[in-house]
């Protein structure tokens, strides 16, 4: 295994999580429902899940498409959500 791939990978979407709907909407359901461990097993499937088909789908659009494609059309993705943002579009 990779550690430091692993390691890197946990801290950044780790970070990135944090305080995101996903989590304020755990929060919610556990506020609600007092069943904590029944929200946390639900949210760490669905989480789980997420990321499975993110790799999956990754590997097969890989083998099509470069790895530089790919992060230059993300760029220019997240940069127009930018756009939209700052411009109040969204």
């Amino acid at each position: 295994m990779d550690w430091k791939l692993f390691v890197t990978t946990f801290a950044t979407l780790f970070v990135a999580e944090l305080g995101d709907k996903t989590q304020l909407a755990c929060m919610l359901m556990t506020a609600e429902s007092r069943k904590p461990w029944t929200v946390f097993l639900g949210s760490s499937l669905a989480l789980v899940t997420v990321s499975f088909l993110g790799v999956v789908l990754a590997n097969f659009i890989c083998q099509y498409i470069s790895p530089a494609i790919i992060k230059k059309v993300a760029a220019a993705g997240f940069m127009v959500m930018g756009a939209l943002i700052f411009f109040d579009k969204i």
